[in-house]
Order: structure tokens, then C-alpha cells, then sequence
């Protein structure tokens, strides 16, 4: 007999048998139990969280002779059928190669015809969303006046490209990824059954490393037992065959990108790739490693749902006081844009050489994070006595600066602008998160045409204010402050002078104006 794969192998045909979605399971059991069984489902979610296996042990408990608590008993010439494939109730249609309007007219006509035997025929549909404009106009009247003896299920990994008429006509089940616990469980479990040892650190790696999905997770199984077949599974063969990397290699490059040595950086990617590891899998760990030690740095050391040993917690945590939250920050921020360009690069080993240079000189960027980052150098060669002041000859030798002429107050400042500067902090504290996180660091002046003019030194906050909708968000915000209709213009200070020099602070000279009046 062919060897059958494991996520097939122990694909669950009862609903005490499904793992990880028990809203959904409570839910559909109870309907069976009190009749109330709808006529469309929508079942939704990321890839390998059970959705076609629930809908076949659904349309199994829907025709059971002799359900039991809601689910089917799995012994009646019905259950059997159904779990051979060769029932006529339950009709499977792959969407994605049966898309056209022809496919759904069939069904239409076959929905005519009460079931043989049994009380419902059930209609799962998979990959839904590929079905054409056409195909969905052509379900749309089954869906809305169905046989009473009818029931469709519909699966899809993407609900939002289905139409609003469909989704409407449709009860909606949306699955959660499964947790790593629940799926470190399964596993220990199927292995029992299978005579297979393994460490439990290997499993749960196993478990992480599907992101949610059993149906994942069990294949990856599959491929690491077939690999060692006959012997015990231990972690370090699982990063051999799932090409990932131990903790220590992050280790020793988080302290090369610490040290800012790129050469040792360099020299750890040459081994991952000498060693054959799979460069994007590294990337996507590396994240996680970083997003640990940044969880245990923003908690004091204490986070329960790191699933850690003892000695990695301490050594995680003693890497972690070496830096500052906001460059853990931007090394993740760093490494997602990295592991969203792999995903189709052909050069992966050049664009992960970059990303690390760039770790390890954060003067090659301008945003604020990379500010943090050589704000934290200067202060490490301070403390180590390596910064050195400019020679005094060469401070003799540059040239006298030229004076340099400063703006004159305005002669009038409009009173709507005037009210919108006295109540700006005001105004600023009212606006949402990233909103009044760039507004706090905007300057404020007079524009030529007698507008709000907002200078930021940041071109990010610029742009971001650049674009329509947080503009116009801006301008409402100050007039439902101040009554008044305030035009705001948007610069970024993209020149080498201080905005003194090009500008007159509004917010001195107003603060100025009422003192004096105060006095």
C-alpha cells in the first residue's frame, strides 16, 4: 500500500477531533443539535486552519442516521460514504480550475434534484474567490432562494475579494491561526501513534515554524521524520533539514552588528550560505529573535508567553541591555522590509549584506531611527575617550562664516492664524497617534499668502502630511478648534540652515504678544 502523508493521514473526521477552533465547532454543533441549519457558510481564514475539514465533518453531521452531540457518528452508510468519497450528497468543487459561468449554471441544475438518499446535499466550494464576476452573478440566485435541502459552503483564503451580495447571503466563520501550544500538542500526540521519538525542543520549533497552519506543521513533520527515518528527532536535525539556524548564530551577529563590524558580519553570512541555510527562513527567524529580545527589554525581563528555556531567557536578556529599545526598533523595522524583498529577489545574499551594513552604520540613513543609533556611537566613543576634537589648526584655517541675515517679523498676522498658533498644542494633543507624534516636532510660520505654513525637518512627517487626506484631516481638526477656517501649507526644511534663519517662529512671537499683554 503507498504511503499516505501525515496531514492526510490524521485529517480529523469528527469535530472533538479538530484543534484550534472551537468557537467555530461549538457553534455549528449546536445548530445541528437545535435544527437550525443555515443554507449558506462562509468559512474564511488563513491557509492549513481547517476549513475543508470542517466543512466535510459538517456535511457528514448534517446526514448522520445517528449523530451524537452534533457530530457525526462515523459508523452509518452515510458517515462511510462520505469518508470514502463516494457519497452523492456532499458534491466538492475546486473553484480555482472550475471558475467559469458553466460550472455554477451546472449546479443550478443539479440543485433541482432532492438528494437520493439522506436529508441535505451539501455544496463545498474551495478557493472561492476565483471564481469569475460572471460565476458569482450566476450563484447569487441560488444563494438567495435555495431548496430547503440544499446547503453551500464556501471556502477562501481571501474573503475580501468575494462580493458584498454573496457575503451578505452568507453566515461567516472566520478561522484564527492555531497557537504554537496547540499545535506543539497535535504533534506529540500523532507521534505516539506513529512510534516516532522526538525532543520537545524540536517540536516545538516545528510548531513556530508553521505560522499558525496544522496542515503546515504536519508536513514539515513529515519531511524531517522521512529524512531521519528511524531515529530520534532532535532540534538540531530540524534546523538541518528545514535549513534554519541555531540561536547562537543570531547571537554572534547581533554582537558583530553591536560592535559595528562588518567584516564579521560578512564572514557570518558566509558561513549560513557555505553551510546551506535557506537565507529568507534566516531573516524571518532573526525577526523573531529581535522581537523576543525587544518584548523582554520592554517588560523587565518577565514575559511569560516567550517560549524559552531558562538559559536562553538569560542569555536573550543579557544581550538585550547592550541596547536601546528604539534601535531594536529599527533593526526590526530593517529586517521586515528585508524579508518582504526576498520573497522574489535572486540576489537574497546581496540584499541581507546590505541590510546588515546598514545595522552596523546607521549614518548611511537620515530617518529618525538611524539618529538614535549614531546619537548611541558618539556616546560609546565619549565614554571609551576615542572622540577627538577638530585640530586647532583647522579651526584657525576655516573660513569666517558669513553673517547671515534673519527674517523680519510679519507686519500683520491673520487673526484665524493667530487664534490656530495660541491653541496649537491644544490642537496637536486632539489628533491621532503618528498625527500628533509629527506634529509635535513641526515648526510653525507664516506663509506668503498669509497661510499656516508647517516646517518639518523630517521629510517622512512632511510627506506624510503631503497627502490628501491627513492634509484636509489637519485643517478640520484646527477649525473645529478655533471656529475659523485656517489654510495650512506643508514644507520640509530641506536646506542646510536652522528654520530661524528662513523663518519667523509664530509660537515665540505670539507667546511674546501675550506676555506683554499680560504684564
Amino acid at each position: 500500500m503507498s504511503y499516505t502523508a501525515l496531514y492526510r493521514k490524521f485529517r480529523p473526521d469528527a469535530f472533538q477531533d479538530v484543534r484550534g477552533q472551537d468557537h467555530i465547532v461549538a457553534t455549528l454543533k449546536n445548530q445541528i443539535k437545535a435544527d437550525r441549519i443555515g443554507h449558506a457558510y462562509l468559512f474564511c481564514g488563513t491557509r492549513g486552519t481547517g476549513k475543508t475539514t470542517i466543512a466535510k465533518i459538517f456535511a457528514k453531521a448534517v446526514n448522520c442516521e445517528s449523530p451524537a452531540d452534533g457530530s457525526p457518528c462515523g459508523e452509518c452508510a452515510s458517515c462511510r460514504a462520505v469518508a470514502r468519497g463516494s457519497s452523492m450528497n456532499v458534491i466538492e468543487i475546486d473553484a480555482a480550475s472550475n471558475n467559469g459561468v458553466d460550472s455554477i449554471r451546472e449546479i443550478r441544475e443539479e440543485v433541482t434534484y432532492r438528494p437520493t438518499e439522506g436529508k441535505y446535499k451539501v455544496y463545498i466550494i474551495d478557493e472561492v474567490h476565483m471564481l469569475s464576476i460572471g460565476a458569482f452573478n450566476a450563484l447569487l440566485k441560488t444563494l438567495e432562494e435555495p431548496p430547503p435541502y440544499v446547503i453551500f459552503i464556501l471556502a477562501t483564503t481571501e474573503a475580501h475579494k468575494i462580493p458584498v451580495t454573496i457575503l451578505s447571503r452568507c453566515q461567516r466563520y472566520d478561522f484564527k491561526r492555531i497557537c504554537a501550544d496547540t499545535i506543539y500538542g497535535r504533534l506529540e500526540e500523532l507521534l505516539k501513534l506513529e512510534q516516532v521519538e522526538a525532543e520537545e525542543k524540536a517540536l516545538r520549533y516545528i510548531a513556530r515554524a508553521a505560522d499558525g497552519a496544522m496542515r503546515d506543521a504536519l508536513s514539515l513533520l513529515d519531511q524531517c521524520i522521512a529524512f531521519y527515518l528511524g531515529q530520534t528527532l532532535t532540534y538540531d536535525r530540524v534546523l538541518e533539514v528545514l535549513g534554519a539556524v541555531d540561536t547562537e548564530v543570531f547571537r554572534g551577529l547581533f554582537q558583530n552588528v553591536l560592535a559595528q563590524d562588518v567584516a564579521g558580519a560578512m564572514a557570518d553570512v558566509e558561513r549560513l550560505v557555505a553551510d546551506g541555510r535557506e537565507l529568507g527562513q534566516f531573516v524571518t527567524d532573526f525577526i523573531w529573535y529581535l522581537r523576543n529580545m525587544l518584548l523582554l527589554k520592554c517588560s523587565d525581563g518577565t514575559v511569560e508567553a516567550l517560549d524559552l528555556s531558562e538559559e536562553n531567557m538569560r542569555r536573550l536578556l543579557q544581550d538585550a541591555g547592550q541596547t536601546e529599545e528604539e534601535t531594536l526598533i529599527r533593526y526590526i523595522r530593517i529586517f521586515s522590509e528585508l524579508s518582504s524583498q526576498m520573497k522574489y529577489a535572486s540576489q537574497k545574499r546581496v540584499l541581507l549584506e546590505i541590510a546588515l551594513i546598514k545595522l552596523c552604520r546607521p549614518q548611511m540613513e537620515q530617518d529618525y531611527g538611524s539618529l538614535i543609533g549614531r546619537i548611541e556611537q558618539l556616546e560609546q566613543r565619549l565614554e571609551e575617550g576615542t572622540f577627538q576634537r577638530p585640530a586647532a589648526a583647522f579651526e584657525a584655517a576655516r573660513p569666517p562664516e558669513e553673517k547671515k541675515e534673519t527674517p523680519g517679523l510679519p507686519e500683520a498676522i491673520p487673526e484665524e492664524v493667530e487664534q490656530a498658533v495660541k491653541n496649537w498644542r491644544s490642537i496637536v494633543s486632539g489628533m491621532p497617534g503618528l498625527s500628533r507624534t509629527y506634529l509635535s516636532r513641526a515648526r510653525l510660520a507664516l506663509g506668503g499668502g498669509n497661510e499656516l505654513l508647517l516646517v518639518f525637518d523630517d521629510a517622512m512627517a512632511a510627506g506624510y502630511f503631503g497627502r490628501e487626506e491627513e492634509h484636509r484631516q489637519l485643517e478640520t481638526a484646527i477649525a473645529e478648534f478655533t471656529g475659523r477656517q485656517v489654510a495650512v501649507t506643508i514644507k520640509e526644511n530641506d536646506t542646510d540652515r536652522p528654520f530661524e534663519e528662513n523663518h519667523v517662529d509664530l509660537e515665540q512671537v505670539i507667546n511674546m504678544q501675550i506676555t506683554y499683554e499680560d504684564e
